[in-house]
């Protein structure tokens, strides 16, 4: 028996006067899924990612989490549910464990509160008011509290702003830790390198309108791309290259192949070196990146 989606969307719509945000978006999450929704400020991500928390009323669609409707799942609905938003309103006149007690207090199901704060390497400040952590501290702090619940579900958005690199892997440990459990997570960021480590799946909006869904590999055709070839000849001779190769000199001085079958150029082209008395310097083979096909696939908004 097919077990359901953890989050499902189907023709979501959310209007704001004349401006719809939110343009029939449809989603599947399934459970156990680290899913990441990209998109540049202004695109309905945010819009998206409120209305699955029930925090923001839709228009019109249909919406479902962990079998609950978010409008009208009520206590039930958020007592499954954990949000870790961009900036979250603490007491910081508490101590981290104190917020972290208060918080677990309000939850049928906690997660251990020791066990968070190792989690979060948060331990040398766990008696510290939260008024004195650094901005990266609080961070860690809000991600505690997210999962403090023990949710099945975790939203998590731009989790690890402001975090040294040190402190990033560690959040991204967590997150491949709570996948593990069979936890859902939905993940909004600015980081490629995070949504590629991080995510099952990831899903591109633009203007409202979800335009490119996959893996972080196959993503908006990332997978059949071309790849690019580029080194430096060096020589003190004149030389010409394999006329079958289609090559560009950039301004300085390197060349590059654009080619859809690198094995076969890269043979070709490190043969003729070799057979010529040739060097290939900085030679490099690099496939698109996720940042560059999210750039490609948002075209110009990425300069908002």
């Amino acid at each position: 028996m097919r077990v359901p989606p953890a989050i499902e969307a189907r023709r979501l719509h959310k209007w704001y006067g004349d401006v719809h945000a939110v343009d029939a978006v449809n989603l599947t999450i399934d459970e156990g899924e680290v899913f990441c929704l990209l998109g540049p400020n202004g695109a309905g991500k945010s819009t998206t990612v409120e209305i699955l928390e029930g925090h923001r009323p839709r228009s019109s669609g249909e919406v479902s989490v962990l079998g609950y409707d978010p409008q009208t799942g009520g206590r039930p609905f958020r007592e499954r549910i954990g949000i870790v938003l961009q900036q979250q309103a603490v007491e910081d006149v508490l101590t981290v464990r104190e917020a972290l007690e208060l918080y677990a207090s309000m939850f049928p199901k906690q997660r251990s509160v020791d066990e968070l704060i190792d989690v979060v390497g948060l331990r040398p400040k766990a008696k510290r008011r939260i008024r004195t952590l650094s901005g990266g501290q609080r961070r860690r702090l809000e991600l505690a509290l997210g999962m403090v619940g023990d949710p099945d579900v975790l939203f998590l958005d731009e989790p690890t702003t402001g975090f040294d690199p040190s402190a990033r892997r560690q959040a991204w440990t967590v997150v491949e830790g709570l996948s593990s459990l069979g936890k859902t997570v939905l993940l909004t960021t600015h980081y490629m390198d995070e949504a590629q480590n991080l995510a099952d799946r990831v899903a591109v909006i633009s203007a409202g309108n979800i335009i490119a869904e996959g893996t972080p590999a196959t993503v908006g055709g990332r997978g059949s791309a071309a790849s690019r070839i580029s080194f430096r000849v060096s020589a003190n001779r004149p030389f010409d290259l394999p006329d079958d190769l289609s090559v560009d000199r950039t301004e300085d001085g390197e060349l590059t192949v654009t080619t859809t079958d690198p094995t076969r150029d890269l043979y070709r082209l490190t043969g003729w070196a070799l057979d010529a008395g040739f060097n290939l310097d900085r030679l490099e083979v690099r496939q698109p990146s996720l940042e560059d096909v999210y750039l490609e696939l948002i075209g110009e908004e990425a300069g908002e």
